[in-house]
């Protein structure tokens, strides 16, 4: 007779995961030791307010704690943005190994003395940061921040629409999960102050497939609408993607697999190149 203990076994295992189960062991073999990481995850507006911040916030929240691989503290303002001692017990950026930024916006609220601490965490301490969204419509006046993300917002001039996506890098950790072409209801950011040169661009869009004419919020003349990308910060890592504008996305298996391959990336959990790459041609 078999033992109703092992019958159970045997029949959970047999059971297909859902979207939402998470291997919470990174795929490379040349993974680092895993032991659990801690992430903060910031998601300051002092502009426009995303509806999808806090199902930003709570996704990033529950991959750590499916899988095992971090904790996270989230916070909508900027306080534990500093290497300060703050006392009570409170926990500052020595405590993290990766910093989020949720669809900040504006001007954070932050000092000299902060922004300095910030730029150190990652481009001196090899510490990651990962950028959601509106991430890129954030700091404006502040030089240091745009050279460490990439650049900034320069109008999103198709709104929410059915993009037509590209996956330049499909052998990064981020992005393997995406065919070579896919759509995604989103929106989609133009850059400014961005180069091709200076990051590896992962996703972008498909120009081919894309209607320029009369809409006047189209700057780029190049045409080239990176979807995500990645790059070092001195020794940190840093991953953007403009993908997470609405709630719904959140719930999209595809990126919740995006941005948690990116934080196990930015961790140095797993490989992936940030060597930039010529704009793959139609």
């Amino acid at each position: 007779m078999r033992h109703p203990a092992l019958a159970m076994l045997l029949f959970l295992a047999s059971l297909p995961l859902s979207a939402s189960q998470i291997d919470p062991l990174p795929p490379s073999p040349h993974s680092k030791q895993v032991h659990l990481r801690h992430v903060l995850v910031i998601a300051q507006t002092k502009g426009f307010e995303h509806d999808s911040v806090s199902a930003a916030m709570n996704a990033i929240y529950d991959m750590g704690k499916e899988s095992g691989l971090w904790d996270t503290v989230m916070r909508t303002d900027t306080e534990l943005l500093t290497k300060k001692d703050l006392g009570r017990n409170a926990k500052n950026l020595d405590s993290f190994d990766v910093l989020v930024f949720a669809s900040t916006t504006g001007e954070l609220e932050m000092t000299d003395d902060q922004k300095r601490d910030m730029i150190s965490f990652i481009k001196e301490d090899g510490k990651g940061f990962v950028g959601i969204h509106a991430a890129l419509d954030t700091n404006y006046t502040w030089p240091e921040y745009g050279d460490m993300i990439g650049g900034w917002f320069d109008q999103h001039p198709w709104g929410t629409f059915n993009a037509p996506i590209i996956n330049e890098a499909p052998d990064f950790p981020a992005v393997r999960h995406f065919p070579r072409e896919f759509v995604k209801y989103d929106e989609i950011y133009q850059a400014k102050s961005w180069s091709r040169d200076k990051v590896n661009v992962l996703l972008s869009l498909d120009a081919s497939r894309m209607d320029f004419s009369n809409n006047p919020r189209i700057h780029r003349t190049d045409r080239d609408f990176a979807v995500a990308w990645c790059k070092m910060y001195g020794k940190g890592r840093v991953f953007y993607s403009t993908l997470g504008h609405t709630e719904e996305s959140w719930q999209d298996p595809d990126i919740r697999r995006m941005y948690f391959e990116a934080i196990k990336w930015a961790m140095g959990l797993t490989d992936g190149s940030t060597a930039s790459h010529p704009r793959p041609r139609p």
